[in-house]
């Protein structure tokens, strides 16, 4: 916690992307909250919100590759501010959704809203390395992965709360405020030299007008490091039941549980506890073990986060499910700290918008077809043999990980270091 709280305190532009990032995230889970309880409030339809999820989903997977050039191309603090505004419009467009009996504006919104997300989000992994010097870079990462899930815990219960006091106007509300105070947040960053521009050599007009092959330059390198492609795939392997996992979250508090939107923020909550302690654990873990280490790990995280969650999609008491999906996301939180902390030390400055971008499409194309799966199978099959299923699932990269470390398929490359002069903690900043 010292080392924490050293740089929030030491480190500028940290200081303002760690505010953004609390403000944004919390309303991020009040329109969550508030969207997946309207729907099932108005349809009672597990496959409905598989649509929702989709209608995220696909947007997301889309923007990826767009996204990450656009971040390996140009002004990385340009693009996030950029993104920030445009979702606090569609933010507040969720208003005009409260009162109507039919979903397709919560489709239509859901999309624009997460279309522009991956253009803040890869941008965020983007820039850690740049504003933070190498002793910082994991304290860094944990903070902001440690950040997000106490977002996640404090944004759902208060959402779920919220929504049941005061009504679905407000959580919009605040989630579009949010997104203002993010991009202000933003604005406030400063380097010195090129500022957020990537490091890269002048485009020709050929590169200019093809930006496709920056996408395909990009994916040439993900399979060139085995390390940086591993962690992708182990990404994968999570969503192909982790898309099945976010539908039932709702479905498991709402229906099956039978507890409303409190139902389903406590359910969040109790992930969001879960991912804390993880990214606390894995803080200490990332600053004492070696390359090895850390690779046995990683497989036992996973076996973990699927047993546990098939454990909860069966338990019966409403307080033990808790106890079980916090210890699914608690090895969650272990591992992708641990991977993410890998990524940020050995991908290239000039590919960091592709390959995080590329990282999250692959992830939303694999929870969609979880998603539609789940949402399908809903109206048919009990909610707990759908989570058990989600949970083998999501065991399985384990088995891909463990084959590739025991088989030597996974070395560790060489570093990628921050160059001083990249790093500016004081100064005024210019929009």
């Amino acid at each position: 916690m010292t080392g924490f709280y050293s740089l929030l305190r030491q480190n500028r532009n940290y200081r303002y992307t760690w505010i953004g990032q609390v403000v944004s995230e919390i309303g991020d889970h009040f329109n969550n909250i508030a969207v997946f309880s309207l729907v099932l409030a108005t349809t009672k339809s597990g496959l409905v919100v598989s649509g929702v999820m989709l209608a995220r989903a696909i947007p997301a997977m889309l923007a990826g590759p767009l996204a990450g050039v656009a971040l390996d191309r140009l002004d990385r603090r340009r693009i996030m501010i950029s993104s920030d505004l445009a979702r606090a419009a569609v933010a507040a467009c969720f208003i005009f959704t409260i009162h109507r009996t039919d979903t397709w504006l919560l489709y239509l919104f859901s999309g624009l809203l997460m279309a522009a997300s991956p253009f803040f989000t890869a941008g965020r992994s983007a820039i850690l390395p740049v504003i933070t010097t190498t002793e910082e870079l994991h304290t860094a990462n944990s903070l902001t992965q440690t950040t997000q899930w106490i977002n996640l815990t404090i944004g759902t219960l208060l959402g779920g709360v919220s929504v049941a006091e005061f009504g679905y106007q407000w959580a919009f509300l605040a989630n579009a405020l949010s997104f203002v105070i993010s991009a202000l947040c933003i604005a406030r960053l400063y380097l010195a030299g090129r500022g957020f521009r990537p490091s890269r050599i002048a485009l020709t007009e050929t590169e200019v007008v093809r930006p496709w092959r920056d996408y395909v330059a990009g994916l040439r390198y993900l399979r060139e490091h085995p390390l940086i492609l591993g962690i992708s795939l182990v990404g994968v392997g999570w969503a192909s039941g982790g898309g099945a996992a976010q539908i039932l979250f709702s479905v498991f508090g709402e229906l099956v549980f039978d507890r409303g939107p409190e139902g389903i923020g406590f359910i969040w909550a109790a992930a969001g506890i879960g991912l804390l302690c993880g990214s606390m654990v894995a803080y200490r873990l990332g600053r004492a073990f070696g390359f090895q280490a850390y690779k046995r790990t990683i497989a036992i995280c996973y076996v973990i986060h699927g047993g546990s969650y098939i454990v909860f999609s069966q338990m019966r008491s409403f307080r033990w499910a808790l106890v079980f999906i916090g210890l699914s996301r608690a090895a969650v939180g272990v591992s992708s700290v641990l991977n993410m902390s890998q990524m940020l030390r050995h991908v290239s400055d000039s590919f960091r918008g592709r390959v995080f971008s590329t990282n999250e499409s692959m992830q939303w194309s694999v929870m969609m077809i979880s998603m539609t799966l789940a949402g399908v199978a809903s109206t048919t099959w009990d909610p707990r043999t759908i989570g058990a299923i989600a949970g083998a699932l999501s065991s399985t990269t384990a088995i891909f990980w463990g084959w590739a470390h025991l088989t030597g398929r996974l070395p560790e490359p060489k570093r990628e270091g921050v160059e001083p002069e990249e790093i500016e903690i004081h100064g005024e900043p210019t929009i």
